[in-house]
């Protein structure tokens, strides 16, 4: 980027596929104002280094942009907004409500520099049609906002509210206009997705809402799902992944931990043998299922022995894909009042954790050689298309075909980052 380079909206990004979401739509609101010459950093606060790369990337925005209006916006700023709202390089902060909304980007009004409002406060999730995503070819769908759960090491709730869902026929509505768009793929996204339909006219599950959406949508050909908690699965869900093919073969749990009593220390509402479970039950209805689970390393009194049953779980479950997390204290949360694990050792639990992520990946990349798959196509970069398969593994093959096509590929090698292919035909 050089100096002054902004003219239309831009939009960075920190954080979850719910903030990949509105941040598209806050591009969409920013440019139909006509705010030029700005740029929006959508920041997330799951981890003290998440908030770090905001911050050290707003520095740095400024220095390249010195007569761009910088606008910051996400959970870090719901949660503290003084703590970006005192930074020099910022021109205004906004809050994760008002960042949806389009008067937050009008030119002609005199905005506060500090427009942050109770999040608790906010009833409901608003619909917004967007007709696509800027370079990406998977769109993402917010179904559910916010959390009624108060884990002990997460701010979330307070960055986001209490849970809310997003009435069934928007969501349609949504995704007619994507898949109309040429999107083979939609992945639905929330904070809890789970927990979908509680507060809406007849509670609907989320099965019954995906099961609709199905039927209201046939030329939708991939479907994906966020994460999972595995202990609020509905019946529908379940039937849904074992005889729906359009529901795609990657699970991804909201795991948190492998040992009990780490998991009631953090609030969590499952255990070691309800993660197990899941993981069973899924394979029992449809074999071909893999699973990426969140890990944190280094929870508050985490013993040796805790650790190696969340070492372990990752064998008996059989889970492919890691998302390892060292831990962070989150001021306010009560996990930061219990006793701290020394950081050399959280981040030697972390290390430990994503080796045996690395070796389990590999080994699913090793069982894929000879198979055929189907995948996205996300990128062609001359001549060599990079793409997601089924299970959401990284795949590489030579062809010209566009960005977006789902294509079929027989698996014939891998290296440490991904598998490579040879096409075969399109789906």
């Amino acid at each position: 980027m050089t100096q002054n380079k902004v003219l239309s909206p831009e939009v960075v990004t920190f954080g979850c596929r719910l903030n990949t979401y509105e941040s598209q739509v806050m591009k969409d609101l920013a440019t139909q104002a006509g705010l030029n010459n700005a740029i929006i950093i959508n920041t997330c606060a799951v981890t003290s280094e998440a908030e770090r790369q905001a911050r050290q990337t707003i520095r740095k925005l400024r220095r390249e942009n010195p007569q761009a209006e910088i606008i910051v916006t996400g959970c870090g700023v719901q949660i503290n907004p003084s703590k970006y709202a005192d930074m020099p390089e910022v021109s205004r902060v906004i809050g994760n409500d008002e960042k949806m909304q389009a008067t937050s980007y009008t030119k002609d009004v005199d905005h506060d520099r500090i427009l942050v409002n109770d999040i608790m406060s906010v009833r409901e999730t608003a619909a917004h049609l967007i007709s696509g995503f800027d370079g990406k070819a998977r769109a993402f769908v917010q179904i559910q906002n916010g959390c009624d759960h108060r884990c002990t090491f997460c701010t979330i709730p307070f960055g986001r509210g209490n849970s809310r869902s997003v009435p069934v026929g928007e969501i349609v509505n949504q995704i007619k206009v994507l898949v109309t768009n040429g999107y083979p793929e939609i992945a639905l996204t929330g904070v809890d997705i789970t927990a979908y339909g509680a507060d809406l006219p007849g509670k609907p599950t989320l099965g019954q809402m995906i099961r609709r959406l199905l039927n209201l949508v046939p030329d939708l050909k991939r479907l994906r799902l966020s994460s999972l908690d595995p202990v609020e699965m509905d019946d529908d869900l379940w039937d849904l992944i074992g005889n729906e093919p359009r529901l795609l073969p990657h699970l991804h749990m909201s795991l948190q931990a492998g040992d009990d009593m780490i998991l009631k220390r953090m609030k969590r509402r499952h255990l070691r043998d309800d993660a197990i479970g899941f993981c069973k039950k899924a394979r029992q209805l449809r074999p071909d299922c893999i699973f990426g689970v969140d890990l944190i390393a280094g929870f508050p009194t985490e013993t040796d022995d805790m650790f190696e049953n969340t070492l372990n779980i990752i064998d008996d479950c059989d889970l492919t894909f890691l998302h390892v997390f060292p831990y962070s204290p989150r001021p306010g949360t009560p996990a930061a009042r219990m006793p701290q694990v020394e950081s050399v050792k959280i981040k030697e639990r972390a290390a430990t954790l994503r080796q045996k992520g690395q070796q389990a990946i590999e080994k699913h990349f090793q069982n894929m050689i000879g198979k055929t798959v189907s995948f996205l196509v996300e990128s062609n970069d001359n001549g060599m298309l990079v793409g997601k398969t089924d299970h959401f593994a990284p795949l590489q093959v030579p062809g010209n075909q566009p960005v977006a096509s789902v294509l079929r590929a027989t698996i014939t090698s891998y290296t440490s980052d991904y598998m490579i292919g040879k096409i075969i035909d399109c789906d």
